[in-house]
């Protein structure tokens, strides 16, 4: 049945014996729908079940086995519906030992306690106070969902504003910025904002102008706005390191090529990895943005293909590479049913057919699976190219940040019959609209990795250090089956205060030394031209052996400078941080996991108990300063060697410490 086309799904006990469940069926021969619960005898809790032509209640009927609270309604009301209303509430229906957050195992219930406890007032608090999103981030908007849902029980108003700098949700600003052809970040918190941006606004605004005017984001006027990522056309891994995927359409690519990949590899020393499917995918992996177009071989090679998957996967990627979006777009193409390229599971599949293909979408894996939903059927490829434009396009312009199409469909007034009527009815007659915008951004594209090698002063941001062209190793390179990865993050981790007080002296007696040796040789130390540091971001300096980062907070007319390690996870990448402001304290947010400063006292905005270290910075006509120590005082404080010492050799560096009391040691 799936093979055909039709949603299948199955979850919890399925086949749970007549002596412990009792099952309620669904059986609609006209709808092509068969949906089979199993209950417990007393029929207050969901054991498992299966579900046929609609798959859409998969992800609430696994939630509701998994749980031990007794069901929210009436075992049929599962199936037809309540009377007066929907017989699950959302996220008001999952049980309080639903996991919400997979990746630091926080359950609704924990969620739910904090925001009421703690009177939470933003979803940035709930971060902060319970963990739940601040790892992969697949589970925001679930944890927005909560946050939205306490909000409305404790009587408060739910707003749906971007942050605090932007009182408009990112649909709204989508509009005004296209209605009134804003074009730079500066024009748009002129004109609808307010402060200084900071790091969710900057990166959403900063997609909002690369949908509409498809300006390459690594100009000077977006760059600093970009995540990490999108600013340095790279994944951010461990340690600030980067990883690079090259662009290969379809994953088509020619033996000569191949060796070229495999060359630059080796002369670098660089760990390779092809995708877990072993296959060669492409694309902007480090942006939200279309990541790749998967493909089975289809009748190129394979004796059961119907259509060229190949071919038109490769025309379907280099049509949309490159388009933003609010979040991450898969795309797959099948060359038949048998389904090898997994085109259900994408935000966009094709699946092919004697007659064309079938179009499938809002789809994704990920923790939270969802089957895509088929669209249109039996379409040739010029059609099926319209349809996807319009999809992508109405996705991109109404879909909340970093929101994906599967959660976009669901929450959505109408779900997929809506986007059918948008898409294939054109019912909002805005369907030429859609096509002529999406149009716009395929014959503007340029390629961004071509436009930073070409260009001398753009390939300089890519230098680890402004003021000199020493490189540093940040990080602890082991070996592993003949190639080369950073070491480990340990279950321990020592702060930079714990670590001085390893020679038995207290942290008090350390800082009056330093305090006293510093007071002597402190001077100002020129570190670079103000040409050196990006407008409204940063750059690292390298002093002695110690790495500090210097920002130009130029809307503000300010400059800063601190450590470059983020002291969460001893990472050397501050100085690649997005500047902004919270309530007017100007701040940087860590790239890796989005932890922020104050850049005035170096203590953490989110109540953690580790800070930074700031210094002065004085701008003499085109000259950059920095007072400092000393650099043999400052690298006994902050060299990168203790860094690195403290991000993936703790346990080693601290077993001379083994007679300091247990509770000097972070878990």
């Amino acid at each position: 049945l799936k093979l055909m086309g039709c949603d299948v799904a199955s979850f919890g006990d399925y086949e749970a014996p007549p002596e412990r469940a009792v099952p309620l069926i669904f059986d609609d021969t006209f709808g092509g729908v068969y949906k089979k619960l199993l209950f417990s005898l007393d029929g207050t809790k969901l054991l498992g079940g299966i579900l046929v032509g609609d798959a859409s209640e998969y992800g609430t009927f696994s939630i509701l086995a998994k749980g031990t609270q007794p069901l929210p309604c009436q075992p049929h009301e599962l199936l037809v519906g309540k009377t007066g209303g929907s017989a699950l509430g959302g996220v008001d229906a999952m049980p309080d030992e639903a996991q919400i957050c997979s990746c630091n195992n926080v359950s609704k219930g924990a969620i739910c306690h904090a925001i009421r406890e703690g009177n939470l007032d933003s979803v940035g608090a709930v971060k902060s106070c319970t963990r739940a999103g601040t790892g992969c981030g697949g589970c925001m908007p679930l944890v927005t969902d909560l946050f939205n849902a306490e909000l409305k029980k404790a009587g408060k108003v739910v707003v749906n504003h971007l942050c605090e700098h932007f009182p408009l949700s990112r649909t709204e600003l989508f509009a005004v910025v296209k209605v009134k052809e804003l074009k730079s970040f500066d024009a748009v918190i002129e004109h609808c904002g307010q402060g200084n941006g900071c790091e969710i606004c900057k990166p959403a605004v900063a997609s909002i102008l690369a949908s509409l005017w498809n300006e390459v984001i690594v100009g000077d006027e977006h760059a600093t706005l970009q995540d990490t990522n999108d600013r340095f056309l790279a994944n951010m891994q461990r340690g600030g390191l980067y990883s690079v995927v090259p662009r290969v359409a379809g994953g088509e690519i020619t033996p000569d090529k191949l060796i070229v990949l495999g060359d630059v590899a080796k002369k670098y020393g660089l760990y390779t990895k092809i995708t877990g499917g072993q296959r060669f995918e492409s694309g902007h992996a480090y942006g939200k943005a279309l990541r790749t177009v998967k493909s089975c071989v289809g009748t190129t090679w394979c004796r059961y293909g119907v259509q060229d998957s190949v071919g038109f996967a490769v025309r379907v990627e280099n049509r949309y590479k490159g388009v933003r979006a609010p979040h991450k777009v898969k795309m797959a193409v099948s060359g038949c049913v048998r389904e090898c390229a997994e085109a259900q599971g994408k935000d966009v599949g094709l699946v092919a057919t004697e007659k064309g293909y079938n179009l499938y979408v809002c789809g994704n894996g990920g923790a939270k699976p969802r089957h895509a939903d088929l669209l249109v059927g039996d379409i040739d490829e010029e059609t099926a190219i319209k349809y996807i434009d319009r999809f992508f396009m109405y996705y991109i312009m109404t879909a909340d940040r970093l929101t994906r199409t599967s959660v976009w469909c669901d929450k959505l007034e109408g779900g997929i019959g809506h986007i059918r009527d948008v898409v294939v009815n054109d019912k909002l007659g805005i369907a030429a609209e859609l096509e002529a915008m999406m149009q716009r951004l395929v014959d503007t594209y340029e390629c961004e990795w071509a436009a930073v090698v070409k260009d001398p002063e753009k390939r300089k941001r890519f230098s680890q250090f402004v003021n000199t062209d020493e490189t540093e190793s940040c990080i602890e390179i082991v070996p592993e089956r003949g190639q080369a990865r950073p070491e480990f993050w340990p279950n321990e981790v020592v702060s930079l205060e714990q670590f001085r007080m390893l020679d038995g002296r207290t942290l008090g007696e350390h800082e009056a030394e330093e305090t006293a040796a510093m007071s002597d040789s402190i001077e100002w130390v020129p570190v670079g031209k103000t040409w050196d540091f990006p407008k409204d971001g940063g750059a690292t300096i390298k002093y002695g052996k110690v790495q500090i980062a210097v920002f130009n907070f130029s809307s503000r007319g300010e400059w800063y400078a601190t450590q470059n390690m983020c002291p969460h996870k001893k990472a050397f990448v501050l100085g690649r941080g997005i500047l902004g402001d919270a309530a007017g304290t100007p701040k940087v947010a860590c790239p890796l996991h989005k932890k922020t400063f104050s850049l005035k006292t170096g203590e953490s905005l989110q109540g953690e108990e580790y800070h930074i270290r700031t210094f002065s910075v004085r701008v003499d006509g085109d000259d950059v300063l920095l007072k400092l120590p000393s650099t043999e005082l400052l690298d006994g404080e902050l060299a990168t060697e203790i860094g690195c010492q403290l991000a993936t050799s703790c346990q080693t560096s601290c077993s001379s410490a083994a007679a300091q009391p247990r509770e000097l040691l972070e878990v």
